[in-house]
């Protein structure tokens, strides 16, 4: 049975209704932070014990300790057992990403004269190792191994790993350990939520400890990843899966319908809103996804129906488009579609998304799978200050700085008039006559 949908009229909430309107899931995880740090204690303590442990307890999944990491014959049964056309559509889509994200490599080394006689630059380099979180709660989710391990193979990670919980056969998906071998990867492992997490930042029997660990996840591993962000990088927060549909009243609110169905059926704690200011397309929307509905899964209808119907979904009628965009831009959404006729005039007003996908043409679905763009994105309103997975989020900078013998009198001067008004006796000392006397020697 399906929840009614809501429909939010900006005009007529109050500050605080609307403030409600931008929470997400993740918006307070005081709760789940204290069960999580049982979790990660007890894979610190015992290890693999402890993976397969949790496996059997939270993914109901048969697992041993000494079966977490997948074997060759598990990898050589996933490529026999997977549909050809899913290969062929995985293929299609790796190229895409691979080829993106490639494009997006920065130069190795950059140096400019910003003195005369005074060079600074950057030297990009891989970061040692990480570890990609692929989720498996709601389904299984091979593209998520691509869009995460194929950057860090592009941008020239060493160790790349995968861990993703097991299914309830106790064992991986196929279509994730197919994935892993397109990309490059060699370990996958049987690790899921919070106490795979906990595997990475410290390491395990068969886990390595790895610097970073990036990917989406529940807000369990939402949760550990604050818990152990002293021990390693956690990467730019992904939680559960939320979008806006912007509509101008140029469109077919059924369109809009259609795909606001796409990032709500991924799990009851997604967030989904379709913001419009024009009342027939929230209208032909609302009258629509029902149809939609029909056509679908019991599982997928329920998820969709309970965030459409929930306090973090729906329908929301603007005053107008600045209203709209107003909305949007304190959202900040994972996904933001610009439905439009002309999606563009628009692209320059909206300044807080994870990404934006322009247009009639290129529905979320796409941008999930196959253009090429990553769809790890940052959630929970971090699309503020964060930006999606890239290799950047696989490089380190080393700032570079070279001066001559003919740049330093200048530079030196300035230096030392700072050093000295700070109260920095040894750095005005080593750009002082001191320094002179030494090289002249």
């Amino acid at each position: 049975m399906t929840r009614p949908i809501n429909f939010h009229e900006l005009a007529k909430l109050s500050p605080e209704q609307r403030r409600k309107l931008q929470q997400r899931t993740e918006t307070d995880l005081t709760d789940f932070e204290a069960k999580v740090r049982p979790i990660i204690q007890a894979v610190r303590n015992e290890g693999d014990e402890a993976l397969a442990r949790f496996a059997r307890d939270f993914d109901k999944a048969p697992v041993k300790a000494g079966e977490i990491a997948a074997t060759e014959a598990d990898f050589a049964a996933a490529e026999k057992a997977l549909d050809p056309n899913v290969r062929e559509a995985m293929e299609f889509a790796a190229h895409s990403i691979r080829k993106f994200h490639e494009d997006q490599m920065p130069e190795e080394m950059w140096l400019h004269e910003v003195r005369p006689g005074a060079f600074a630059g950057d030297r990009s380099l891989p970061i040692p190792s990480v570890a990609c979180y692929v989720p498996r709660g709601k389904g299984a989710f091979p593209s998520v191994a691509l869009m995460t391990s194929i950057p860090a193979k592009v941008a020239g990670v060493k160790d790349v790993i995968i861990i993703t919980p097991p299914g309830h056969n106790g064992k991986i998906d196929d279509a994730t350990l197919v994935a892993a071998r397109m990309a490059g990867v060699q370990g996958v492992y049987k690790a899921g939520g919070a106490q795979g997490i906990a595997a990475v930042a410290y390491g395990t029997q068969a886990v390595p400890k790895v610097a970073k660990v990036i990917g989406p996840g529940s807000p369990w591993v939402a949760a550990a990843k604050r818990l152990v962000s002293h021990v390693i990088d956690t990467g730019s927060p992904a939680g559960p899966s939320e979008v806006i549909i912007f509509a101008d009243d140029t469109v077919d609110g059924a369109l809009a319908g259609l795909d606001l169905l796409i990032e709500a059926e991924h799990g009851p704690d997604s967030s989904a809103y379709l913001v419009t200011w024009s009342r027939r397309v929230a209208e032909e929307a609302l009258a629509a996804i029902p149809t939609y509905w029909a056509k679908m899964g019991e599982q997928r209808v329920s998820y969709s129906s309970t965030v459409l119907g929930g306090p973090i979904g729906g329908i929301v009628l603007a005053r107008d488009e600045d209203d709209a965009i107003a909305f949007c831009n304190e959202y900040a959404a994972e996904h933001l579609e610009i439905l439009a006729k002309e999606p563009f005039a628009y692209l320059g007003r909206i300044t807080n998304a994870g990404e934006i996908l322009l247009g009639e043409h290129t529905p979320t679905t796409l941008g999930n799978f196959v253009i090429g763009p990553n769809h790890v994105l940052p959630t929970s309103g971090w699309a503020k200050t964060a930006s999606a997975v890239s290799v950047f989020d696989f490089l380190k900078r080393n700032s570079i700085a070279y001066v001559t013998s003919k740049g330093y009198p200048e530079l030196a001067r300035h230096a030392h008039a700072l050093a000295t008004y700070e109260g920095f006796e040894a750095h005005a000392n080593a750009v002082s006559p001191l320094r002179d006397k030494i090289l002249k020697r």
